[in-house]
């Protein structure tokens, strides 16, 4: 059992054993987002582990601490947990956070405040798409004129067009695209703006 009282332990990261049955996965890009925010925040949540060093929860953490290269990690250690405790906890620890919900008016505003502070966004791990999906009214999907009011909405959605890249300049092309984004410049009329001149060339 866990409880208050129970202490933070720093722990050789060669100690802890990985759960190899562990049902989550975690991404190389979220990996890179957890060890920024370990370097922004410092360590908020131990890495659980059982008295072998079982990882019970942390294997993202753990492999972020891995990445920074660190050989030592603040561990608390469940007592005394049986198997199937431990094993339920690999699964809980995760699905618990995902059955939230989100007030979306809420997060939109408390992002865009913490933007204009000047904060790094990307640590917040947010993609931006998830933002443009979360402002999205779709109220409108009750209503009678259904019709106009879905062509209203797709108006006011931006549109992609796929453009083929060389494979030797695709890395640069989203390094470019990335850095005008970044500096809230429109990348679709940029690139229109310059077809326009070439075609006026001909």
């Amino acid at each position: 059992m866990i409880n208050p009282a129970d202490k933070v332990e720093r722990w050789s990261i060669d100690k802890l054993i990985p759960y190899a049955r562990n049902a989550r996965t975690h991404s190389d890009e979220q990996i890179g987002q957890i060890a920024a925010s370990i370097k922004e925040w410092g360590w908020t949540t131990p890495i659980l582990v059982d008295e072998t060093g079982g990882i019970i929860a942390g294997h993202g953490r753990t492999l972020a601490a891995q990445r920074l290269k660190m050989a030592e990690v603040p561990v608390m250690v469940a007592k005394g947990w049986s198997d199937a405790k431990k094993r339920a906890y690999v699964l809980a620890d995760n699905k618990l956070a995902l059955n939230a919900g989100w007030d979306n008016e809420m997060l939109m505003l408390e992002l865009g405040e913490i933007g204009d502070l000047g904060f790094n966004m990307d640590l917040i791990g947010f993609d931006p798409s998830e933002l443009n999906n979360s402002a999205v009214d779709y109220s409108v999907l009750d209503g009678d004129d259904i019709d106009d009011q879905l062509d209203d909405m797709a108006n006011g959605v931006r549109k992609a067009i796929q453009i083929e890249f060389e494979p030797e300049h695709y890395e640069e092309a989203q390094t470019l695209v990335k850095f005008w984004r970044d500096n809230k410049s429109y990348v679709g009329m940029m690139l229109i703006n310059h077809l326009r001149n070439e075609k006026s060339k001909l």
